[in-house]
């Protein structure tokens, strides 16, 4: 590829990018009855429109990089619609000093996004090539904030908690006790709840500063299952 290829193929990535964010911003709008949201939070969109999703999948499907839609990658797991990745963000609740926790890292491209956002990531994927290739393609993009752990998420990463916050990037059917243990108090937990066999529900856990937990539903949603030994 020579220079003007790469130029123009960039340049093509930016304004697809910024449609992108026309979309998410529609379906945010249309979903406001459901997430009580009629606009997402300026960071959390500044975010979607510095991280290059073309980055993050396979080369066979580059065109439909940004489409506002769930794309699959490799190994039977999908990278996420871009309005669900920022609407996850957004009901974190993250800051420049936030540590957070992802389960379930896939294409890295959740995390990536975070990163823009927070101090450290911790993702965690049980998936092993899986996780390798998102720990490359990270490092490759600069984002030193960024620590992958290949592993069974649903047990956490009790070394670095408590965390600000906790994003689950799998559908379960149950909220796994050590994520609401390593959850700080005041933190969020923000994970698809459901059976297996029908759609999930994007649910917010919060713990608050004496311990105790409230839960709220979202939306409705379908992702990959929480895969491990649980």
């Amino acid at each position: 590829m020579n220079i003007f290829t790469y130029a123009v193929q960039a340049d093509d990535f930016a304004t697809q990018r910024q449609r992108m964010i026309h979309e998410i911003e529609d379906m945010v709008a249309q979903t406001e009855d459901f997430t009580g949201k009629s606009e997402l939070d300026r960071q959390v969109m500044d975010a979607m429109v510095t991280v290059p999703r073309h980055e993050f999948v396979p080369d066979e499907i580059l065109p439909y990089a940004y489409i506002n839609s769930a794309l699959p990658i490799t190994h039977g797991q999908t990278i996420s619609q871009p309005y669900i990745v920022a609407l996850m963000t957004d009901l974190a609740v993250v800051n420049k000093d936030s540590q957070v926790l992802e389960v379930g890292t896939g294409s890295g491209y959740q995390a990536a996004v975070l990163a823009e956002l927070v101090k450290h990531v911790y993702t965690i994927e049980i998936i092993k090539p899986l996780g390798l290739q998102a720990r490359n393609r990270l490092k490759q993009l600069g984002y030193d904030n960024i620590t992958v752990k290949i592993g069974d998420g649903y047990d956490g990463w009790p070394e670095h908690a408590p965390f600000d916050a906790i994003l689950v990037t799998a559908g379960a059917e149950q909220v796994p006790a050590p994520l609401v243990e390593q959850l700080k108090p005041g933190g969020r937990l923000v994970i698809p709840l459901g059976s297996q066999d029908a759609s999930q529900t994007i649910t917010v856990i919060e713990k608050n500063t004496e311990g105790e937990i409230t839960q709220h539903d979202i939306l409705p949603v379908g992702f990959v299952p929480l895969t491990g030994d649980h």
